[in-house]
């Protein structure tokens, strides 16, 4: 059998520096190295095996296990144009605040509230694997776990935070932070259940009893324009915890919106032109730790994911005008 001509590496690197086209022909017009064609690339994407414990292998470095927090949350990576493309099911998109149709990535982010480090990855395909988004979010815990982690505390959207998450986080370990619905049902006095949005809740936050798991700690942030009907209402296992805590941890959670932007402006996870499941895992993997080696370079450097890119597209543009060759020729008159 021939030695393939590309390596995963090849790839990762291509995503890293490709401004825009992410595509197997547009990855050999740009192969360094012997003449590589765009089916080496492709093959690639068939080849490899989807498995993200690679991305763990990368990542363990940029980590300490026993401190930080794990965030967890998905995001949709539009397709809107996809009619025969694998993984792609119609799911709701913070970006467009509607359905749409597109891929769905739930990753684990571990933070120091510096580093921002994808650690863990499932993509939803229930057809496939009939796993919904809350068993990958338990076996996403699990596999933590089982690598030693022992964060601060988990912090999750409110989409994440039925019982059934809670007792998993709680059977780990670990303290956990999140944001719950107004409807909730707690009993805050030891008289009756009542919804969230009923409770008188001070500013440093109140004990109360959440039905069918037991003590925690929420905490009422007021509308920005007034009102109850958008009061947001955060709650942690914590039952001592104070607002002066929170609000740190609460910021911590906004890395993993950061962490998918990144993913999607700077490493083209969305821009795949293949069809196939395998190959769009592989992809998706692969953009993933693209990502890793930009956040290693502004860990090392304090520039930006996106200046790192713009200073590729730089050294690119001042080599071609040290002699550029799309040059007007004016006709002899």
């Amino acid at each position: 059998m021939n030695k393939p001509k590309v390596a995963a590496e090849d790839y990762i690197q291509f995503l890293v520096a490709s401004p825009a086209a992410v595509s197997g022909t547009e990855a050999a017009r740009v192969h360094a190295g012997p003449v590589a064609a765009h089916d080496a690339y492709t093959r690639l994407l068939h080849r490899l095996e989807p498995d993200a414990a690679t991305l763990w292998q990368e990542a363990h470095g940029l980590v300490t296990t026993t401190s930080g927090v794990l965030v967890l949350d998905d995001t949709t990576l539009d397709k809107p144009y996809a009619q025969h493309m694998g993984l792609v099911t119609r799911h709701w998109s913070g970006k467009h605040h509607a359905v749409v149709q597109g891929i769905n990535l739930l990753t684990l982010l571990w933070s120091d509230g510096r580093a921002l480090v994808p650690v863990d990855y499932r993509l939803y395909d229930k057809a496939t694997d009939e796993l919904t988004k809350n068993d990958h979010f338990q076996h996403l815990l699990h596999t933590a776990r089982q690598r030693g982690f022992a964060p601060r505390c988990v912090l999750f959207d409110s989409w994440y935070a039925s019982l059934a998450n809670l007792k998993q986080v709680r059977a780990c370990g670990w303290p956990w932070l999140t944001r719950l619905k107004r409807n909730r049902l707690v009993n805050p006095d030891g008289q009756a259940l009542k919804p969230l949005a009923d409770c008188t809740i001070g500013p440093d936050g109140q004990t109360v009893w959440l039905k069918g798991y037991g003590p925690i700690r929420v905490f009422r942030l007021a509308a920005p324009a007034g009102g109850a009907e958008g009061a947001e209402y955060w709650a942690s296992s914590e039952a001592n915890l104070h607002e002066a805590e929170r609000a740190p941890l609460a910021a911590l959670s906004w890395g993993i919106e950061q962490d998918h932007r990144g993913l999607k402006q700077c490493c083209g996870v969305e821009k795949a032109q293949v069809r196939a499941a395998r190959a769009q895992r592989n992809h998706i993997g692969c953009a993933l730790r693209a990502f890793l080696r930009l956040e290693t370079q502004r860990l090392g450097t304090g520039r930006s994911w996106y200046e790192a890119k713009r200073q590729l597209l730089r050294e690119a543009i001042r080599t071609y005008l040290a002699n550029p060759v799309y040059i007007l020729h004016t006709p002899n008159a």
